[in-house]
């Protein structure tokens, strides 16, 4: 019995002891991935403005690694994003409270369909997201410090010039086989491991500090109506052939010589029957489905 106490209070003191992990942060995109049925395919965008519904992280561990090396801390203000380079600093304007909050976003996620960021338990409770909840956002990424912190990192991936390709019209994506160096994913947490390549070193000037401080700027509130995306089209017949498996309507939008159109349902009135929605268009094997607010 002694014996079996001192070996307790050996590991004990060993667990004390063990150092925290230390950030091993990167600039990173990654490959195409399926996370609980919807498609993601991540892309340098300094300039993205969404709208959309923000989600609380579930996750309030502390001390694991995010998908670009950095270590997680519930009460950082830090977010996940499916598709952003990681990290980006981004500016959240809850639509419903009138709060704004910088922060950083440096993880996938989240998982579930239909939201659009996922949220620190710290960067939500100051928005006036209850845990749990879900609140209208629109999410614009901050270009200087985004693009200095990716000139400042190391990254395993040699991205070269972004040239923005010319866009064509959706096709039946559903019969398309995922594309070379997709997986299939119910987590995407943790960073590869791996050789990194260093980059230009940024100014100091752009540098974001790390935590960011907590600065929330009271704006005017204007919450607006749900609506569920499920495909834009060059083509009014392939457009109308979408719609109709799922019920929704046609609408033009864009500008210039050639229309395009998108596919869509609603208004919905709340969150809880625009997820419903986003559920069917899933379950109709459309799998790149997206809950905007207009």
């Amino acid at each position: 019995m002694r014996l079996a106490a001192l070996g307790l209070a050996l590991a004990l003191a060993a667990c004390e002891r063990a150092p925290a992990p230390k950030p091993d942060a990167r600039y990173m995109l990654g490959e195409p991935y399926s996370l609980r049925g919807l498609w993601s395919y991540p892309k340098e965008e300094f300039g993205r403005v969404e709208t959309g519904l923000a989600a609380v992280l579930p996750d309030r561990r502390a001390g694991r690694r995010t998908a670009n090396g950095e270590i997680f801390d519930p009460d950082r203000l830090v977010g996940a994003h499916r598709t952003l380079q990681l990290p980006a600093i981004v500016t959240v304007w809850n639509l419903e409270t009138g709060r704004e909050l910088r922060l950083r976003v440096n993880d996938r996620g989240p998982a579930q369909p239909g939201r659009v960021i996922g949220l620190s338990a710290r960067a939500a409770a100051l928005l006036g997201i209850p845990p749990g909840g879900a609140a209208q956002v629109r999410v614009a990424v901050e270009d200087a410090p985004s693009r200095a912190l990716a000139r400042a990192l190391p990254s395993t991936e040699r991205l070269g010039p972004q040239v923005e390709a010319v866009q064509v019209g959706t096709v039946e994506r559903e019969s398309l086989p995922p594309p070379p160096g997709a997986r299939q994913a119910e987590r995407v947490r943790e960073a590869p491991r791996g050789p990194a390549v260093a980059t230009l070193a940024a100014g100091s000037r752009d540098l974001p500090p790390d935590p960011l401080p907590e600065q929330v700027v009271q704006r005017a509130a204007m919450p607006g109506h749900l609506y569920v995306e499920a495909g834009s089209f060059f083509r009014r017949d392939l457009a109308l052939r979408q719609a109709s498996r799922i019920g929704a309507r046609v609408e033009p939008f864009g500008e210039g010589r050639t229309p395009q159109w998108r596919v869509r349902l609603g208004p919905f009135r709340d969150v809880a029957a625009a997820d419903r929605a986003v559920a069917a268009v899933l379950s109709a094997g459309l799998p790149e489905v997206k809950l905007l607010v207009e």
